[in-house]
């Protein structure tokens, strides 16, 4: 072959080499924008980084959520976590309630994913409904449904303000019917094709609406359980003295029986009035001088004793109370915090315990 024909022949396959190369790296780029990017580079020992296509969710751009929350005005917080701060806002068409995420954390940045992705599919009365969202920058904010009353913490333990001085304490009907409602929300989740473990349950995450509906909210932490019944963790989930014993002695199996415990405490903590995740003192007269203990070991023990009437929150009415249905609510509760997870009940079955109770 001709030396001038070779040069030609080699100079037209190189550049249909390089043409294919260009057209592999366009495509690439191409497919990687299907999506909202909801993690950023992620380090190797975290969850690797993914898309999420958000069309169920209505977009709303970062200067409307400025003007709906007057620049993000402290008056306007009504809520916050670990992961940021929530407030209330008026869009055109709705109020509603604006959690806007710590740009500095690469915790949040899970969180906004999470929450995304779980919430867009979870449809029940009992679950809180995300609405939109807004990322744009190192911002990620999630807009909810307004839930009136504000959290059942607040209902149960914030004494301090003087709107919580105005306020009834709930009633032993409402406490129970508040109870039944978050039941049936994690049964729901526990039940569907491919399950959600919400994995932080407990009175912040519990939203009460104008008539005491409960809400579940705070879904962070939240985990699909794909092809088994657990989610594989590298690290502890959940609050202090909510968290189920095997979370904290290592567990890396996150489990729906760990939802179950962490109900079990809230059980508790609604019909006492206590909260679970400090130590508090108490009178033992066979041993004289205060004692440090923690809810569910101080409950367990009372009811052990059958002086279940003696634990129940000082603020709720004894007139016309059954002090049959405060037995079964606190043995349920028992029954939810067993040590083994293997004695638990899935929620279908508290679901069905606590329908037999009559308030």
């Amino acid at each position: 072959m001709e030396p001038v024909l070779q040069s030609i022949l080699a100079a037209v396959a190189a550049g249909f080499f390089l043409a294919m190369v260009l057209a592999a790296v366009c495509a690439a780029r191409k497919n990687n924008r299907g999506g909202l990017p909801i993690t950023s580079r992620t380090p190797a020992a975290t969850e690797r980084s993914s898309t999420f296509d958000p069309s169920a969710l209505n977009p709303v751009s970062m200067p409307e959520l400025l003007k709906a929350t007057r620049n993000f005005s402290p008056d306007l917080i009504i809520g916050g976590g670990s992961f940021g701060l929530v407030y209330k806002a008026r869009l055109p068409n709705a109020t509603v309630a604006v959690k806007k995420l710590s740009p500095d954390a690469f915790q949040g940045f899970r969180e906004f994913r999470a929450e995304m992705e779980t919430l867009s599919k979870l449809r029940h009365p009992n679950i809180v409904t995300i609405l939109g969202y807004c990322a744009t920058g190192s911002d990620r904010v999630l807009i909810y449904e307004y839930i009136e009353k504000g959290s059942l913490d607040q209902w149960l333990l914030d004494t301090t303000s003087v709107a919580a001085r105005s306020r009834l304490p709930l009633s032993w009907e409402t406490r129970v019917n508040i109870t039944r409602g978050v039941a049936s929300g994690l049964a729901y989740m526990h039940n569907l094709e491919t399950p959600i473990i919400h994995r932080d349950i407990k009175a912040s995450h519990v939203l009460l609406d104008n008539v005491f509906e409960p809400h579940i909210a705070g879904f962070g932490l939240a985990r699909r359980i794909e092809g088994t019944h657990s989610h594989v963790s590298t690290k502890v989930a959940g609050t202090r003295g909510y968290m189920p014993p095997e979370y904290i002695q290592g567990a890396t199996m996150a489990t729906a029986m760990g939802d179950v415990y962490s109900f079990g405490i809230l059980m508790l903590q609604i019909s006492t009035g206590i909260r679970p995740n400090l130590p508090f003192e108490v009178e033992e007269e066979e041993e004289g001088d205060g004692k440090e203990v923690r809810l569910v070991e101080w409950a367990k023990k009372k009811v052990a004793q059958d002086r279940h009437m003696d634990i129940l929150d000082a603020n709720i009415s004894r007139e016309g109370l059954k002090e049959s249905a405060v037995v079964e609510f606190l043995r349920i509760a028992i029954l939810c915090t067993s040590n083994s997870f293997k004695d638990r009940p899935p929620m279908m079955e508290v679901v069905e315990l606590l329908n037999r109770i009559s308030a």
